[in-house]
């Protein structure tokens, strides 16, 4: 472990220090079918004791729909005091289309989405079509996979990558948590689009206009007072701290096995060093 990390055993160590804790879903709260064990409890005691309590997600679905994902989940959503996700501030973003990408995206859109969902583009001036040679950019709001594979994006994606096309990411998480393990996601894709030599724009974390978005909702809190919760390096603790925020790292999501296969203490400093970015806290699940 980096020397100026300090492990929990619960989030109830540090409640008092903090008044707004901002958590990740998948990983954090739950696997996709369940929350984790302890997790309600958690949310539970913060929510008791004065705390609010946000979810920040990298979900490419707008805010509607995961709240309701989180309730049927068991999630006790009457807890939180808001549900903040990527597709909301991008949808949000496009609306108003004040500065720059967002106002040069142009308004013909080739659309991917998990399940065919069209809520990301629902009431925006945009029109969908199916061929790169009609679109002005690439809007990418969720993967299809295990349905899909990169090889069928990359064979949808490479003529928009040849005709200069940007790509909007609205769920910059390059693998995602399932009950079968991870799978491929958004962020994946866009991945494969940069090093293709495409153009990408992302909305999530690690990227600031989620923060924005997110603590302007609940009021500006002082920063010293919020603390960000989650299990990706890459995403959660990067953004966290560029946002100025302390961060908790839970070592049972996307890296769970990882940690069980090795020194926790070891795994945490590799992955700091990796990533060039060291969390205030970590604890192997969230629980209180």
């Amino acid at each position: 472990m980096t020397a100026s990390t300090v492990r929990l055993s619960g989030l109830g160590e540090v409640a008092e220090r903090f008044d707004v804790f901002l958590l990740d879903q998948f990983g954090v709260l739950h696997d996709g079918t369940a929350p984790y064990p302890n997790a309600v409890e958690a949310i539970e005691e913060l929510a008791a004791r004065g705390k609010k309590l946000g979810v920040l997600s990298n979900s490419g679905q707008r805010t509607a729909p995961n709240r309701e994902r989180l309730a049927e989940l068991g999630i006790p959503v009457d807890r939180l005091t808001l549900v903040v996700t990527s597709g909301e501030v991008a949808h949000d973003l496009l609306t108003a289309r004040r500065d720059e990408p967002w106002r040069s995206l142009g308004r013909r859109c080739l659309f991917y989405s998990r399940d065919d969902d069209l809520a990301p583009v629902e009431g925006l001036d945009l029109e969908l079509v199916e061929r790169p040679n009609d679109a002005d950019f690439v809007f990418l709001a969720g993967s299809r996979t295990p349905a899909w594979s990169l090889a069928d994006y990359v064979h949808l994606l490479r003529p928009a990558v040849e005709r200069g096309l940007p790509l909007l990411c609205t769920n910059p998480d390059r693998v995602a948590v399932g009950p079968s393990g991870l799978r491929l996601s958004a962020g994946g894709i866009a991945a494969w689009y940069e090093e293709a030599g495409g153009l990408v724009h992302y909305v999530g974390k690690p990227h600031p206009e989620i923060y924005r978005a997110c603590l302007a909702a609940m009021g500006e809190p002082p920063r010293e007072r919020v603390a960000v919760v989650g299990d990706s390096f890459e995403h959660d603790v990067a953004g966290g701290i560029a946002s100025g925020l302390a961060t908790i790292f839970v070592e049972g999501g996307i890296h769970a096995d990882v940690f069980k296969a090795g020194n926790a203490d070891a795994v945490l400093h590799t992955l700091a060093e990796e990533h060039r970015v060291t969390p205030a806290y970590t604890l192997a699940g969230v629980r209180w």
